[in-house]
Protein backbone atom coordinates (compact mmCIF):
# COMPACT_ATOMS: atom_id res chain seq x y z
CA UNK A 1 0.00 0.00 0.00
CA UNK A 2 2.64 2.32 1.06
CA UNK A 3 4.45 2.07 -2.38
CA UNK A 4 1.18 2.49 -4.17
CA UNK A 5 0.74 5.73 -2.42
CA UNK A 6 4.06 6.77 -3.09
CA UNK A 7 3.55 5.62 -6.94
CA UNK A 8 0.50 8.06 -7.18
CA UNK A 9 2.03 11.03 -5.42
CA UNK A 10 4.99 10.79 -8.16
CA UNK A 11 2.40 10.31 -10.60
CA UNK A 12 0.57 13.53 -9.26
CA UNK A 13 3.70 15.77 -9.27
CA UNK A 14 5.02 14.86 -12.35
CA UNK A 15 1.23 16.06 -13.76
CA UNK A 16 1.89 19.25 -11.60
CA UNK A 17 5.46 19.74 -13.23
CA UNK A 18 4.26 19.42 -16.91
CA UNK A 19 1.84 21.49 -16.46
CA UNK A 20 3.63 23.75 -14.93
CA UNK A 21 6.56 23.67 -17.49
CA UNK A 22 3.78 23.82 -20.72
CA UNK A 23 2.54 27.24 -19.27
CA UNK A 24 6.01 28.71 -18.45
CA UNK A 25 7.32 27.62 -21.66
CA UNK A 26 3.96 28.89 -23.70
CA UNK A 27 4.16 32.66 -21.88
CA UNK A 28 7.82 32.79 -22.94
CA UNK A 29 6.59 31.89 -26.12
CA UNK A 30 4.23 34.74 -26.04
CA UNK A 31 7.20 37.27 -25.80
CA UNK A 32 9.65 34.92 -27.96
CA UNK A 33 9.27 32.19 -30.42
CA UNK A 34 8.38 28.92 -29.77
CA UNK A 35 11.67 27.78 -30.88
CA UNK A 36 13.80 30.30 -28.67
CA UNK A 37 11.11 29.53 -25.55
CA UNK A 38 11.84 25.68 -26.24
CA UNK A 39 15.78 26.23 -25.90
CA UNK A 40 15.47 28.20 -22.73
CA UNK A 41 13.42 25.04 -21.30
CA UNK A 42 16.30 22.47 -22.43
CA UNK A 43 19.10 24.64 -21.68
CA UNK A 44 17.87 24.97 -18.29
CA UNK A 45 16.74 21.35 -17.52
CA UNK A 46 20.59 20.32 -19.44
CA UNK A 47 22.61 22.54 -16.78
CA UNK A 48 19.58 21.49 -13.40
CA UNK A 49 20.68 17.81 -14.40
CA UNK A 50 24.27 18.43 -15.59
CA UNK A 51 24.56 20.05 -11.58
CA UNK A 52 22.74 16.69 -10.11
CA UNK A 53 24.78 14.33 -11.86
CA UNK A 54 28.08 15.93 -10.68
CA UNK A 55 26.37 15.98 -6.98
CA UNK A 56 25.53 12.25 -7.72
CA UNK A 57 29.11 11.20 -9.05
CA UNK A 58 31.19 12.91 -6.52
CA UNK A 59 30.60 10.16 -3.78
CA UNK A 60 30.99 6.90 -6.49
CA UNK A 61 33.71 8.25 -7.93
CA UNK A 62 36.25 8.19 -5.07
CA UNK A 63 34.09 4.70 -4.34
CA UNK A 64 34.39 3.22 -7.40
CA UNK A 65 36.89 0.74 -8.41
CA UNK A 66 35.86 -0.79 -11.69
CA UNK A 67 33.27 0.25 -14.04
CA UNK A 68 31.38 -2.06 -15.63
CA UNK A 69 30.88 -1.75 -19.59
CA UNK A 70 26.64 -1.81 -19.99
CA UNK A 71 26.42 0.52 -22.76
CA UNK A 72 22.32 1.13 -23.92
CA UNK A 73 21.37 0.89 -26.99
CA UNK A 74 21.56 3.26 -29.44
CA UNK A 75 18.18 3.79 -29.84
CA UNK A 76 17.90 4.94 -26.04
CA UNK A 77 19.90 8.46 -27.24
CA UNK A 78 16.98 9.42 -29.77
CA UNK A 79 14.65 10.27 -26.35
CA UNK A 80 15.48 13.90 -26.22
CA UNK A 81 14.92 14.72 -29.73
CA UNK A 82 11.09 13.65 -29.29
CA UNK A 83 10.67 15.53 -26.14
CA UNK A 84 12.43 18.50 -27.45
CA UNK A 85 9.74 18.23 -29.89
CA UNK A 86 6.94 18.05 -28.13
CA UNK A 87 7.93 21.00 -25.94
CA UNK A 88 8.12 23.15 -29.16
CA UNK A 89 4.76 21.94 -30.70
CA UNK A 90 3.31 22.21 -27.12
CA UNK A 91 4.45 26.24 -26.61
CA UNK A 92 3.08 26.48 -30.14
CA UNK A 93 -0.54 24.74 -29.13
CA UNK A 94 -1.01 26.34 -26.12
CA UNK A 95 -0.64 29.78 -28.19
CA UNK A 96 -3.71 28.62 -30.44
CA UNK A 97 -7.18 28.09 -29.96
CA UNK A 98 -6.68 25.24 -28.65
CA UNK A 99 -5.25 25.84 -25.25
CA UNK A 100 -3.69 23.91 -22.39
CA UNK A 101 -6.14 21.41 -21.15
CA UNK A 102 -6.71 20.37 -25.06
CA UNK A 103 -2.58 19.99 -25.56
CA UNK A 104 -2.28 18.37 -22.90
CA UNK A 105 -4.84 15.94 -23.64
CA UNK A 106 -4.25 15.20 -26.95
CA UNK A 107 -0.39 14.57 -25.79
CA UNK A 108 -1.54 12.60 -23.26
CA UNK A 109 -3.74 10.72 -25.79
CA UNK A 110 -0.53 10.06 -28.34
CA UNK A 111 1.56 9.43 -25.61
CA UNK A 112 -0.55 6.29 -24.19
CA UNK A 113 -1.55 4.78 -28.06
CA UNK A 114 2.17 4.91 -28.90
CA UNK A 115 2.87 2.75 -25.78
CA UNK A 116 0.17 0.64 -26.68
CA UNK A 117 1.03 0.34 -30.29
CA UNK A 118 4.81 -0.44 -28.49
CA UNK A 119 3.66 -2.76 -26.28
CA UNK A 120 1.30 -4.98 -29.17
CA UNK A 121 4.72 -4.93 -31.72
CA UNK A 122 7.21 -5.37 -29.21
CA UNK A 123 8.92 -2.49 -30.38
CA UNK A 124 12.46 -1.69 -28.37
CA UNK A 125 12.71 -4.39 -26.69
CA UNK A 126 9.73 -4.80 -24.66
CA UNK A 127 7.39 -7.56 -23.79
CA UNK A 128 4.85 -7.92 -26.56
CA UNK A 129 1.60 -7.84 -25.22
CA UNK A 130 -2.11 -7.40 -26.35
CA UNK A 131 -4.60 -4.57 -25.69
CA UNK A 132 -6.84 -4.99 -23.25
CA UNK A 133 -10.43 -3.31 -22.40
CA UNK A 134 -8.94 -1.34 -19.54
CA UNK A 135 -6.46 0.27 -22.21
CA UNK A 136 -9.10 0.96 -24.73
CA UNK A 137 -11.79 2.08 -22.13
CA UNK A 138 -8.21 5.06 -20.91
CA UNK A 139 -7.89 6.19 -24.18
CA UNK A 140 -11.40 6.71 -24.85
CA UNK A 141 -12.07 8.23 -21.64
CA UNK A 142 -8.90 10.96 -22.74
CA UNK A 143 -10.22 10.86 -26.24
CA UNK A 144 -13.69 12.06 -24.55
CA UNK A 145 -12.47 14.48 -22.36
CA UNK A 146 -10.09 16.23 -24.70
CA UNK A 147 -12.98 16.56 -27.00
CA UNK A 148 -15.01 17.80 -24.62
CA UNK A 149 -12.24 20.80 -23.22
CA UNK A 150 -12.07 21.37 -27.35
CA UNK A 151 -15.17 21.85 -28.14
CA UNK A 152 -16.59 23.58 -25.15
CA UNK A 153 -13.69 25.86 -24.59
Amino acid sequence: MRTQSSILLMAVGAGVLLTAMITTNSYLATWNSPLIASWFAHGSGAIVAWMLLMVKLRPAQAAATSVPDNKPPLWSYLGGIPGALTVLLAAIAVNSPLALAGTLGLMLTGQILFGLVSDLRGWFGVIKCRFSTLDLLSVALILCGSAILIIYR
